[in-house]
């Protein structure tokens, strides 16, 4: 092994370290969001949805105004100007789930090409449109809010339900010498990891399915979200555009043996061995594994690829009309002249337009709740409100 190859395998170990290490901190933040015996949070837990670029581009262009507590999603932006979709690759937590659980959920083919490589944008362009105008849909598509959601709502929950359930029975049912054993991994577990007390929800499954679908899709192809569907990584891949730092594919000295296109997680790689900037993650596989080592670190100049979308004019106009329609059409609804007085918001919520533009759907102020008072809302204050919390 040469040693640009070992230090390639260095930094893919590398990147997998990072990967676990931020996993590993987004399970502790999200377990120190429940309620641990005191009325003070130690950690800033919400500090996943402070980074998110996408996050704080919607509910900025929401509210006409700089929101100083999304700030952090600055760091994001500068480090994907100079590594392109790192945080992708590297520091994603749902990103990093769906590589850890690839082996599970191989797709049925090893290779094929991203199916609809122009749909993340079009997204991208139409939550933007939307929320410039006032309707701010990130949330539902956001990969943080759809991971936290469900984990809140369905899955943490669920975990709970079985785990107290298990060591219920062996309680009644188990010899005490198995007892001696499972009490004191219960009372660990209970002061550790498990919730506060057992919590119910009533869009627990919808949010569930709504992340299954996201690992489901693996089946037909690897990382088929954060390809074709993901507004963050589309947002995140054109500031890649005009990215320092890139991947450059083979040249006259490639020998045409594809295996960089087969490994290729993100369908980033084309027959002609052209990496896609926008669209690599840097997981440092193709480097590691070019048989001849043509693939390299190449750096550019700024805006040298250009600050287009890649869309065609028929694309970008279809997502632009769409986002300039839909706020209108809903603003007519009878919910807008008639609120239900039945919906309560969390204490201290803002007046409910405000609230609504600034909620990116997380679900983790019902995860703090005490009581399991706060409820994901459905269809009580219109389809802009479903995922908020409410009373």
């Amino acid at each position: 092994m040469n040693i640009s190859r070992k230090r390639y395998r260095l930094l893919r170990f590398a990147r997998i370290g990072s990967q676990t290490a931020c996993l590993a901190l987004f399970f502790f933040l999200f377990i120190k969001t429940d309620y641990t015996g005191s009325d003070t949070i130690e950690y800033a837990v919400n500090i996943l949805f402070r980074i998110d670029p996408l996050l704080a581009f919607s509910t900025m262009l929401a509210m006409r105004a700089v929101i100083a507590l999304m700030l952090p999603a600055l760091f994001i932006v500068i480090l994907s100007l100079l590594f392109g979709r790192a945080f992708c690759g590297w520091l994603c937590p749902l990103g990093s789930l769906i590589d850890f659980l690839h082996p599970v959920l191989k797709p049925q083919k090893k290779r094929s090409p991203t199916r609809y490589p122009h749909l993340a944008k079009i997204v991208l362009v139409f939550i933007l449109i939307t929320s410039f105008l006032g309707l701010p849909l990130a949330g539902y598509l956001d990969p943080f809010s759809i991971l936290v959601r469900a984990m809140v709502q369905a899955l943490y929950p669920g975990i709970n339900n079985v785990a107290v359930a298990f060591f219920a029975f062996t309680y009644d049912q188990a010899p005490a010498a198995v007892n001696m054993v499972t009490e004191p991994v219960y009372s660990l577990l209970k002061y550790s990891v498990l919730p506060f007390e057992q919590k119910y929800y009533e869009l627990g499954l919808v949010s569930f399915f709504v992340l299954a679908s996201v690992f489901l899709a693996e089946f037909f192809q690897r990382r088929f979200f954060c390809r074709n569907v993901c507004p963050l990584g589309a947002l995140l891949g054109w500031f890649a555009r005009v990215g320092v730092l890139h991947i450059s594919g083979g040249d006259d000295a490639c020998g045409k043996c594809h295996h960089c296109i087969k490994i290729c997680r993100m369908g980033a790689i084309d027959e002609k061995r052209h990496i896609t900037t926008e669209a690599c993650i840097i997981c440092i596989e193709c480097l590691e594994q070019c048989p001849r080592q043509v693939i390299s670190f190449a750096g550019s100049t700024p805006l040298s690829q250009g600050l287009g979308l890649s869309l065609s004019r028929r694309q970008f106009l279809a997502s632009l009309s769409a986002g300039v329609l839909l706020p209108p059409v809903l603003s007519v609804r009878i919910l807008k002249s008639h609120p239900d007085p039945l919906v309560i918001r969390p204490p201290g919520a803002r007046a409910e337009r405000e609230f609504l533009q600034r909620c990116v759907r997380c679900a983790e102020c019902i995860q703090v709740c005490i009581g399991n008072a706060l409820q994901p809302a459905l269809l009580q204050s219109g389809i802009e409100g479903i995922f908020s919390p409410r009373l």
